[in-house]
């Protein structure tokens, strides 16, 4: 079986995106993650507003602890663009094949999207876990990796898989929405060498803010509650009063009795703020160095089928 240089060279454009993007946004994603993390009880909340978490971050001195867990969330973020990006790429290429059609519907592309989305989910939780705690630990008070992963059960790297793999509708309408934008402002007709035709890095910037908005606001309780669940130890759970299950069933029940409807919304204003700009810049870097990927990787390919010819005649 060939390697897929397409699908290959969309993995890797989107993975490189997605590590510059994580990078250039770390210290919004840490304040905004801590924000969400606060489960308010009993009518107390240590944090009011998104700028209460980077003002005790300058006023302890602990600025640089904006970035901590920087490594592991880079790491996963990388991980989780390229198999999905790869993912997704790879069952359109199949759909398209198998299918005969040269264009793949709105329904069709959401499975498509969703499918790479569980693969990617599954592949990275306890990385996507283990950052969600480090970016919620005391400032200054973040362990490594590897101490963060086996602190406790090996189960607890897994918190809030079920509802990561719900969100795999997230990306899949985001994901969607921008590639049916894409082909009409390309005028193309969705076949296989569209994928290499590029946006301008301004129009780029603006599918992705659009269509990152609109997933996120349709999905953003269940990410409340993922955060909530992946940021609790078993030891504050323990301590809270009531306790505080980590589940999807008890932490909705927990934001909605401490701090009612409007709780499932805490953050979303950051969460837009973070994700749009995040998914806008990966998208623009994305499309902006896919050219040259895909350029790289006919090369490859090309040196490859030499390679194998001379293997052959000798």
């Amino acid at each position: 079986m060939g390697i897929d240089f397409e699908s290959l060279s969309e993995a890797t454009s989107g993975a490189i995106g997605s590590l510059l993007s994580t990078t250039i946004l770390y210290p919004l994603d840490t304040c905004k993650t801590k924000y969400q993390a606060e489960a308010r009880a009993h009518g107390k909340q240590k944090y009011r507003n998104l700028s209460d978490v980077l003002w005790e971050a300058i006023s302890n001195g602990h600025i640089a602890s904006l970035y901590q867990g920087l490594g592991t969330k880079n790491l996963q973020s990388f991980i989780s663009q390229f198999v999905y990006f790869y993912g997704y790429s790879y069952f359109k290429r199949l759909y398209v094949e198998k299918s005969g059609s040269k264009q793949i519907g709105t329904k069709a592309n959401l499975l498509l999207a969703a499918a790479a989305g569980a693969c990617t989910a599954i592949a990275t939780q306890p990385l996507d876990t283990a950052s969600s705690r480090m970016q919620t630990s005391a400032f200054g008070k973040s362990k490594g990796l590897w101490q963060t992963l086996t602190e406790g059960r090996w189960s607890d790297a897994f918190d809030g898989l079920g509802i990561s793999l719900l969100l795999t509708t997230n990306p899949a309408i985001q994901y969607t929405v921008f590639d049916q934008l894409k082909q009409k402002l390309l005028n193309g007709n969705g076949d296989a060498g569209a994928s290499v035709q590029a946006l301008s890095a301004l129009s780029a910037f603006i599918l992705g803010a659009v269509s990152k908005s609109i997933a996120t606001v349709i999905t953003y309780p269940a990410i409340r509650c993922k955060v909530v669940i992946q940021a609790a130890d078993d030891g504050e759970s323990k301590k809270s009063k009531p306790r505080l299950k980590k589940t999807l069933p008890g932490v909705t029940h927990a934001i909605w009795k401490g701090e009612g409807v409007l709780g499932f919304f805490k953050g979303l204003e950051a969460q837009i703020l973070k994700t749009v700009l995040s998914s806008a810049l990966l998208l623009m870097i994305k499309e902006k160095i896919a050219k040259s990927t895909w350029v790289i990787m006919l090369a490859i390919q090309r040196y490859l089928v030499l390679t194998r010819g001379r293997i052959k005649d000798a």
